[in-house]
């Protein structure tokens, strides 16, 4: 309960220490980075094998996929095209790589999340050069698959490369995500500091209405919802947590270093909101699940 609390109050903090310090945009070229390293951490402690995977998980991935074009359409009739580009990067972004540590906190079968995020987190990035551009369209550039498929290949597919390569060389490797898991979240907390920095510069450099940012932030809310909602109703029965966290739980840092590198900051603050959002949610069943804990023992 209390590191679920904490945790969403330190992803705020960061936040809003982004939000005060645009100066820190200069150095928003690092998100891809951490991006991957966070991945390559996470890909160290995923050895795919039988009974990984499942039709669960692939109807999971489709309503992703399905999930983002909605998410789209839904922000386009509520604000127009940017805000429908920042739902869709919201709606689109993969299983969160810290989802099995929480359903495993939560009780739930941490294997069956951790399968959605291997699926998940290889799939989405494979289909974003195919998605993206006719998505993205010409905004100062047009966006082509082979520029994609670059930021996709150095954000997920070396990592994954590499997170392979280190097992089979250290296969005590396949421990050290559990041993890092507070030194990433320290990083995924400073990628959020920077895309809010990035996004805090882009509002202080252009004229941006300020109802864009409060329909970014409520569709955001809503894609949130559904997620989590749909998921349930996905995975099967007895698996109705796992896929809620599966697909409610998103790898938010990915989509902002895709939207960073595509579109705008400004559409990089869909992926932004969802954080708060989702964080919000898994405080709460955190601090549901402890006080269930805290009456059996009672």
């Amino acid at each position: 309960m209390q590191a679920g609390l904490l945790r969403t109050i330190a992803l705020l903090l960061a936040l809003l220490s982004g939000l005060l310090l645009p100066q820190a945009h200069a150095v928003g070229w690092l998100i891809k980075w951490i991006v991957g390293l966070m991945l390559f951490v996470t890909f160290l402690g995923i050895r795919p094998g039988r009974g990984t995977l499942g039709v669960a998980h692939a109807r999971l991935l489709m309503a992703n996929v399905a999930m983002a074009f909605a998410a789209w359409g839904l922000g386009w009739l509520v604000g127009g095209r940017e805000v429908g580009l920042a739902a869709f990067f919201a709606g689109l972004a993969p299983t969160a790589i810290a989802a099995p540590a929480v359903m495993g906190f939560l009780g739930g079968r941490a294997d069956f999340v951790a399968g959605a995020v291997l699926l998940s987190n290889v799939a989405v990035p494979a289909l974003m050069p195919v998605l993206l551009p006719p998505v993205i369209g010409k905004l100062t550039v047009p966006v082509r698959f082979q520029d994609v498929l670059g930021s996709v290949a150095l954000v997920v597919f070396l990592p994954a490369a590499l997170a392979a390569i280190v097992r089979k060389l250290r296969p005590s490797a396949e421990t050290w995500p559990k041993r890092l898991r507070n030194v990433m979240f320290g990083t995924w907390a400073a990628a959020m500091f920077l895309a809010m920095a990035n996004a805090s510069y882009y509002l202080h450099t252009h004229e941006v209405d300020h109802t864009v940012l409060a329909k970014i932030a409520v569709v955001t809310a809503v894609v949130c919802v559904v997620n989590f909602a749909l998921g349930r109703r996905l995975a099967g029965r007895g698996l109705e947590r796992e896929g809620s966290q599966a697909l409610g739980q998103k790898n938010t840092a990915f989509c902002i270093a895709m939207a960073t590198a595509h579109a705008t900051p400004l559409v990089a603050l869909g992926p932004t909101c969802y954080v708060l959002w989702h964080n919000l949610w898994n405080s709460w069943q955190l601090q549901q699940a402890a006080r269930r804990e805290a009456q059996k023992d009672s």
